[in-house]
Parts: C-alpha cells; sequence; structure tokens
C-alpha cells in the first residue's frame, strides 16, 4: 500500500514539475514584453511627463497591498484556484492592453495606467502562493536543479522576447505602424499568460483545502514590527525603501529621453537596456563569490558609492556607444547591490523568524518607496521647464529631463551617505547557492535590471 501512494506521489509530481517547466516558459513571454516595454507604449500614446509618473507609482502602491492581503485571501480559497484566478485577471489585462494598442482611443494612456494597476495587484496577489505552493511540492534533494533549470528558462525566453520584440517594433516603426507592433506583442504577452494560466490548472496542489494562514501572518507581522526596534533592521529598511524611491524618481524617464529627446529607434532602445540586463546577469555569480569572500556589507557599500554616478554620466553625453557603457556600468552596479542587499535582509532577519514575511513586508516597503519616489519624479518632470528657466542661460540644459537625473543622483548620495556609516558586517547564515534554492530571477526592468526573489530558505542553523 505504501509503495502504491509512493508510486501515485512521483507520477503526479513528474508530470507537475515537467507542466511547471513549460508555464515558465510561457509567462516569461509575457515578462520579457510587459517589464520592458510598457513605458515605450505609453510615450507612443502621448503620454505626458507626469503621466509616466503615475505609470510607474501606482502599479507598485496596489502590488504592495495586494501582496500584504494575499495571504489573508487566499485563506479562503484553494490555493491553486485563487492563483488560476489571479493569472487569468492578468492574462485580461494585458489583453486589454492589446485592445488599447488597437483602438487607440482618445484616453489611451489613463487606460494603460489602469490595467497596469491590475497587472501588478494580480502578479503580487499570485506570488506568495505560487511560492507556498512551489515550497512544498518540489522535494528538497531536487529544488536546487529544477529552480535553477527553470531560472534559465525564464531568462533565455524572457530575454529572446525582448529583444525580438524590439526588432519587431523597429521594423513597423519604419512603415508608421508601431500600433500594430505593440498590438502584436500585447497580444502575444497575454496569450502567454493564458496558456500559463492553464498550464497551472493542469498542476497538482497536494493541498485541496484551505489554509487558515491568516492569523500566523498577524503574528509573523507583529514579530516584524517588534524587529523594527532594532536599529540595524530599522536602518536598513529605510535605506532600501528610500533608495528605491529615489532611483523611481528617474527611472520611468531614461525611456522618455531615449525615444523622444534623443530619437531612438525600438532596436537602439532594447540593445541599451539588453546591455544592461545582460551585464547584470553574467555577473550575478562572480558578484556571489565576493558577496561570500568579502561579505555582503562590502559589495553593498561598494555598489552604493556606484549606483548615484548611474544617473549623472546621462549629463555629458548622448553619444550612442557612451551609453551603452553606462549600461554596462549600470549592469554591473545594480547586480552587486541586488544580490548583495538580498543577502544582507536574510542574515538581518531575527533568528526562527519567517524569512517569506520579511520579504513581503521589505517588497512592501520598497513598492511605497518607487511609489514616492515616481510621484515625485512627475512632479518634477511638470515643473522642470519652469525650473530651468530660472537658471543661467549657460547652465540650462537641452533637455529638461536631464535635471531630473541629476536630483535622483544627488538623492542617492545623500541617501548611500547616510547609510554607509551605519551598515555593519553580519555574522552570515547558512543558506543555498546562487540561483539554486535562495533566489529566482523574477523578471527584469529597464530601471533596475533583474529582480530577484526568494523562493524558499533551508532549515536554519541559528
Amino acid at each position: 500500500m505504501k509503495k502504491t501512494e509512493t508510486n501515485r506521489r512521483n507520477s503526479w509530481l513528474r508530470a507537475t514539475l515537467s507542466v511547471s517547466r513549460k508555464e515558465a516558459v510561457a509567462s516569461s513571454a509575457m515578462t520579457g514584453i510587459c517589464d520592458n516595454y510598457l513605458g515605450a507604449f505609453a510615450i507612443f500614446l502621448r503620454a505626458t511627463l507626469p503621466q509616466m509618473g503615475l505609470l510607474a507609482a501606482l502599479p507598485q502602491l496596489a502590488g504592495a497591498a495586494f501582496q500584504l492581503l494575499s495571504v489573508w485571501l487566499c485563506s479562503h480559497f484553494r490555493r491553486r484556484h485563487a492563483i488560476v484566478v489571479g493569472v487569468v485577471l492578468q492574462s485580461a489585462a494585458v489583453l486589454g492592453m492589446a485592445l488599447v494598442a488597437l483602438l487607440r482611443p482618445e484616453q489611451g494612456v489613463a487606460w494603460l495606467i489602469g490595467l497596469a494597476v491590475v497587472y501588478h495587484a494580480c502578479a503580487n496577489f499570485v506570488q506568495p502562493q505560487w511560492r507556498s505552493w512551489m515550497g512544498s511540492i518540489v522535494p528538497a534533494r531536487r529544488r536546487g536543479a529544477f529552480f535553477a533549470g527553470r531560472t534559465r528558462l525564464t531568462m533565455i525566453t524572457s530575454f529572446t522576447v525582448f529583444a525580438c520584440g524590439g526588432a519587431l517594433l523597429g521594423w513597423f516603426e519604419r512603415f508608421e505602424l508601431a500600433w500594430l507592433g505593440f498590438f502584436l506583442l500585447l497580444l502575444l504577452a497575454a496569450v502567454g499568460r493564458g496558456m500559463s494560466a492553464w498550464q497551472l490548472h493542469l498542476m497538482h496542489d497536494p493541498d485541496q483545502h484551505n489554509v487558515p494562514g491568516g492569523t500566523t501572518f498577524v503574528h509573523t507581522l507583529l514579530r516584524v514590527r517588534e524587529s523594527f526596534h532594532d536599529r540595524a533592521f530599522r536602518e536598513y529598511s529605510l535605506f532600501f525603501a528610500v533608495m528605491q524611491g529615489a532611483v523611481a524618481i528617474s527611472g520611468p524617464f531614461f525611456s522618455v529621453y531615449m525615444l523622444n529627446n534623443l530619437g531612438y529607434t525600438y532596436w537602439q532602445f532594447t540593445t541599451n537596456v539588453g546591455v544592461s540586463i545582460l551585464t547584470q546577469f553574467f555577473t550575478l555569480s562572480t558578484w556571489g563569490y565576493l558577496c561570500d569572500r568579502w561579505g555582503n556589507r562590502f559589495v553593498m557599500v561598494t555598489s552604493c558609492c556606484i549606483l548615484p554616478l548611474l544617473p549623472a554620466l546621462w549629463l555629458f553625453s548622448d553619444n550612442f556607444y557612451y551609453l551603452l557603457g553606462v549600461q554596462v556600468m549600470s549592469g554591473l552596479a545594480w547586480g552587486g547591490f541586488t544580490l548583495s542587499t538580498s543577502n544582507y535582509l536574510y542574515d538581518l532577519r531575527p533568528a526562527r523568524a519567517d524569512f517569506a514575511s520579511y520579504a513581503a513586508v521589505q517588497s512592501s516597503l520598497s513598492a511605497i518607496g518607487v511609489f514616492c519616489g515616481a510621484l515625485l519624479g512627475g512632479y518634477l518632470a511638470s515643473a522642470m521647464p519652469h525650473l530651468v528657466e530660472l537658471l543661467p542661460r549657460s547652465w540650462q540644459p537641452q533637455h529638461s529631463v536631464i535635471l531630473i537625473f541629476a536630483t535622483s543622483a544627488l538623492l542617492r548620495v545623500a541617501i548611500a551617505a547616510w547609510f554607509i556609516p551605519r551598515s555593519v558586517e553580519l555574522r552570515v547564515r547558512h543558506r543555498p547557492d546562487l540561483l539554486k534554492v535562495v533566489y529566482r530571477v523574477a523578471r527584469f526592468t529597464p530601471g533596475a535590471g533583474i529582480v530577484l526573489d526568494w523562493l524558499t530558505v533551508t532549515r536554519k542553523r541559528d
């Protein structure tokens, strides 16, 4: 009898993991398009600079709220059903974006912002439940190989779709049919996420009953609140959220600068963003070695010192190849910052605490920082033409958006100067190898490159 149950479990496990790999490919088609081309699509729809700020701000705030609410909401539903519904709604939101590209309504930008809010809310609603699901079904002995392989599929698919999307948009742009290019790309993204929903429906979930997770999560939040009495945790959390906010001040406007002010083609835009993403991905292992060899604080401080230079370097030249070099430096800096801050949070977490909830709270604080920063960037963008007139004529930049880059750079300097003397080197906890169990490359974005997500952690040895 026991052998029969084991064979049955092995059967559904093999089938589920196989379907999960196919789901990774399907969903990556969506993220490779939506995470990178929504800004360019908004510019095509003639979004104003304040609207670009809202496009970056409002979806982040919705995502933060829904990530925290996910545990409570899903405690009343079966986990797999909740995930499938969230994915279907996300696919519908992307399909709505495709219809905006096709119909080009008068209020197209407003529709895009609203659909982007739904898109990010669904993504953050699904994320904690998907992490819990996969953590419960993948055997510990196979997690490393499975997630490493799934990560490779995700990155290859996302980047391939991203690069081909730039070529497709560039080709349609030659015939003044960019709207058709955006429609086809977003339709592909919606179809990919729709296929993802079907594959998630086919996967097996051994937990077929409601899980009363709300009380546990409330207790975790109480522990998180108590942890803010710890100075190191409080200062790190504030530093990370405010730094993300400073980055968001300028983040939405790099696309504006390249496509509107510099007149980049969509292929040039894709090349510029792609160089940063590739640099970051191929240097993650090196940064991981440096984190292990020299400590997370060393890597975090080093990358913190480079981050303020990144927007400032855009002030000196608009040469295409010069800016490619700037993007290589950006990939290096963001690779070190993303990895070291993830490690630092893991080591900073109080003993015997649920790391997934700490990561969710940290992600939500970061999203609030992005929301505030993007709103400030939008306000500065609307006020910048008047501020430029107050400057001496010899100091007035050719493009007012350059001053937003300078503002972001100065704030990054101030934030790094405040945090670096206060940061401490922490005792390293036992954790799995890079990009195996702890990390999943969730997505990549033009503003901050690769975004790492924590899937699960090993049993603590504190």
